[in-house]
């Protein structure tokens, strides 16, 4: 089942059917300890209703803060390996993919997400900027993983390359991270044959297109989670982005004006152009 939040409130889609919820506190909903019972009852006796349109969609998003797991495909090793080589810092991608231990960082604030279709904002210091498409875990205040989202992890190629310890800069500013459409609730994790797939749009045109599935995810969601959790506390609980299996080519870069489509199987299509 499909949690949206949106400006009129939260709504459920359950197979074609839509139903409004009356619950209005986001953070308390995240965090009951059976919320996906609790959705599937609602569902049996609320009345049908007409769904929210494209522009009502908000971040599902509450006080959760964003964290992000980096080097979980080889292709993003592969790819943080060739960006940082001149400063070498390019063999601490390839241990960290083999190490016991993930890399997980800090990604966001609430007032750093946007909304679908918001758009997300490309640095002023950066020539290389590339969204990153990833499954993001939802995970309450008891570090339990009640459901998954598609989440956009912005990211400065180029500032992270010219030295590892720029991270901070190249993933966190105003509206780097993107949430949405929904938040599907399921006790299990997404099949491995789950695709994820990136377009970018340029001027209409497809100026990029990649696919991958989870099953190139090399650790699993719950031992991302518990690292997270590891030592941590969230009252609110967080969002967790579980890394990128799809990144483009050195020669590319964000424009203002394209438009990025991260379609995750389950979920749905989370878009946002870049300006």
């Amino acid at each position: 089942m499909q949690l949206y939040r949106t400006r009129q409130g939260f709504y459920l889609h359950t197979a074609s059917t839509w139903h409004r919820l009356d619950e209005e506190d986001w953070d308390a909903l995240f965090n009951r300890a059976d919320l996906h019972a609790h959705l599937a009852g609602a569902a049996a006796q609320l009345t049908a209703v007409k769904g929210p349109g494209p522009g009502d969609l908000l971040a599902p998003i509450g006080s959760q803060e964003v964290w992000a797991a980096g080097v979980t495909y080889f292709r993003s090793r592969t790819a943080r390996m060739e960006e940082s080589r001149d400063a070498g810092g390019g063999s601490f991608y390839d241990r960290v993919y083999e190490a016991e231990r993930p890399e997980i960082f800090f990604k966001a604030t609430p007032q750093r997400v946007a909304r679908p279709g918001q758009p997300m904002h490309l640095r002023s210091d950066s020539k290389w900027m590339v969204p990153e498409p990833e499954l993001t875990l939802a995970i309450n205040a008891d570090g339990q993983i009640i459901g998954f989202t598609a989440g956009n992890d912005l990211s400065c190629r180029d500032i992270e390359g010219e030295n590892p310890l720029y991270l901070p800069q190249a993933k966190c500013f105003k509206l780097c991270a993107a949430l949405g459409p929904c938040l599907r609730v399921a006790p299990e994790p997404p099949p491995p044959e789950t695709a994820i797939r990136l377009q970018i749009l340029r001027a209409g045109a497809p100026a990029f297109e990649g696919e991958t599935t989870l099953a190139q995810l090399k650790r699993t969601p719950r031992e991302l989670a518990g690292f997270l959790y590891r030592d941590n506390t969230f009252p609110a609980g967080a969002y967790l982005m579980t890394g990128t299996g799809i990144v483009p080519g050195d020669d590319f870069t964000l424009q203002s004006g394209d438009e990025m489509r991260i379609s995750i199987d389950g979920i749905g299509t989370l878009v946002n152009p870049a300006a």
